[in-house]
């Protein structure tokens, strides 16, 4: 007999939303205190609760993560992408880079001559997604520190103040392809929020703190 095809809501975690795949699901509460999340029988049940909100399924069985003071580092996968941006003053000379969560080795690194860390992590993250995609690594997850990049790639946009100069044209570039290239394109690599209180600074640090 056929196997019966779930909807996972996840009200709280670090990607919230609606996944027909538990393996996707689960990334988005791995290390996430307090996630919030259930599994309903149709995509219309899913996307009512998701409306909704967790309050009223609490009671009927909605998981719910125990705090437990620090993440194990068990917790961490290993096999992943890291990102980090570095900014010398905000905004100031910034630059991104992305490496091997394991081994720190470098994958990529941009710089330029005036820009915010905000922006740097956002970059860093979609050009993070844009290389997996172009690798075909459709699963391979991607963690950040930076819960407003995360928002910003969420919204598929940039909120930002940076002014728009000749030190910072190339910048609004990209961050307009970005947003562009998020708009188009649909991704399934997980983006993780790196637990820096329990893990300490994430992999792609630049260590300048």
């Amino acid at each position: 007999m056929a196997k019966k095809k779930k909807y996972y809501v996840i009200w709280k975690g670090h990607m919230p939303g609606i996944y027909d795949d538990w393996a996707k699901a689960q990334a988005q509460i791995k290390g996430f205190q307090g996630a919030l999340f259930k599994s309903f029988p149709s995509i219309n049940d899913a996307e009512k609760a998701l409306k909704v909100g967790p309050k009223p399924y609490l009671s009927g069985g909605a998981s719910k993560a125990k705090p437990s003071g620090k993440t194990p580092r068990s917790q961490i996968v290993w096999q992943s992408l890291s990102v980090d941006a570095a900014c010398s003053g905000n905004p100031g000379p910034m630059e991104y880079q992305g490496v091997d969560t394991k081994s720190k080795d470098q994958v990529f690194h941009q710089a330029f001559p005036m820009g915010t860390n905000n922006i740097g992590e956002f970059l860093a993250i979609v050009h993070g997604l844009a290389l997996l995609q172009k690798q075909n690594l459709p699963h391979l997850p991607i963690y950040t520190d930076s819960a407003t990049a995360m928002a910003w790639v969420r919204k598929k946009k940039v909120k930002t103040n940076l002014v728009n100069d000749s030190r910072t044209a190339t910048l609004h570039e990209l961050i307009i392809r970005g947003e562009n290239w998020l708009k188009t394109n649909t991704f399934t690599n997980p983006i993780l929020k790196w637990d820096t209180d329990s893990w300490g600074e994430i992999p792609a640090d630049f260590g300048r703190k």
